[in-house]
């Protein structure tokens, strides 16, 4: 990729999904030839901006539906997109999406989260309630009806023998799953659902994990380069800097490991502080959050 193989909505995203000034968001993508993370990393190291907000973004519209089993113990989530909002509160669309979330909640070959969106074995899948059809061929009729290109983007469908808690905002807009093992009973599911509540909300950040142990590590690689890079410009002595990194990184898991981050509704409070309101044993498994137009 060339020096000059970007464009002005390069440099509009980049501003967006860093904060930092027009013209050196123009010279970072120049310096990293065009490569968005590269650029991102580029201004983080030079102090210019925060970390990335936001990943991957869509410009697309739609539902996510949420369907909970009447015990308590499997639940779905479906984001069908379509081009407008338009259309994508329409009452009709609203029905499909949630038709689809009951046609994966049968699923038994779904398990976890499957990112769907132009192929996959779910399109090639016999339509639930009429046989003669595939998933994707009712995409497609949707698509028609509505006269948008309507995609269904990802699902997620947990079982436990546990509890699963939800949280599905009012506009349809985000939604999530948790499923909370070794506990059953009222007291787990209402943690479990208020443990998806907090991860709806996103604060201090959307989890990127359970616990330390499952944070990729290619991102904690790139977070300490950022942070040692930002260390040197301060001019300290190594061994003072590799502390000041050691305490940014200890400071990052805070902030993106579901277990370590401050309950939304009370920050004297953790997550994995939280869970002892479940009972003994009680443990998050995995989790699943949908935001539309976001991976």
């Amino acid at each position: 990729m060339t020096a000059t193989a970007f464009t002005a909505k390069d440099v509009a995203e980049l501003r967006a999904r860093t904060g930092a000034g027009m013209m050196d968001c123009k010279k970072a993508l120049d310096e990293a030839r065009g490569n968005m993370d590269s650029a991102i990393e580029l201004l983080r190291k030079k102090g210019m901006a925060r970390a990335d907000k936001r990943t991957d973004r869509q410009a697309s519209e739609g539902q996510i539906a949420l369907i909970v089993a009447p015990d308590g113990q499997s639940g779905t989530l479906v984001e069908v997109n379509s081009e407008t909002d338009f259309v994508g509160r329409n009452d009709e669309f609203v029905a499909f999406s949630r038709a689809v979330a009951e046609h994966v909640a049968q699923d038994d070959n779904v398990n976890g989260v499957v990112h769907v969106g132009a192929g996959g074995e779910l399109l090639d899948a016999r339509w639930h309630t009429d046989g003669s059809r595939t998933v994707g061929e009712v995409v497609k009729g949707m698509s028609a009806r509505t006269g948008e290109n309507v995609v269904l983007r990802r699902v997620a469908r947990f079982t436990t023998d546990g509890v699963i808690g939800t949280y599905l905002h009012h506009n349809g807009k985000v939604a999530v799953l948790v499923e909370l093992g070794g506990a059953t009973g009222a007291a787990a599911i209402a943690t479990a659902r208020s443990v998806a509540e907090h991860i709806a909300a996103g604060v201090p950040a959307v989890p990127v994990a359970v616990s330390r142990d499952q944070v990729p590590p290619e991102l904690i690689d790139r977070e300490r380069r950022i942070f040692e890079e930002q260390a040197r410009a301060s001019g300290k002595p190594d061994n003072i800097i590799a502390r000041m990194v050691d305490g940014r990184i200890a400071k990052f898991y805070g902030e993106v490991v579901l277990m370590e981050q401050p309950w939304v509704r009370d920050d004297s409070r953790t997550i994995g502080q939280l869970l002892k309101d479940a009972g003994a044993g009680a443990a998050v498994r995995r989790f699943a959050r949908f935001q539309m137009g976001e991976a």
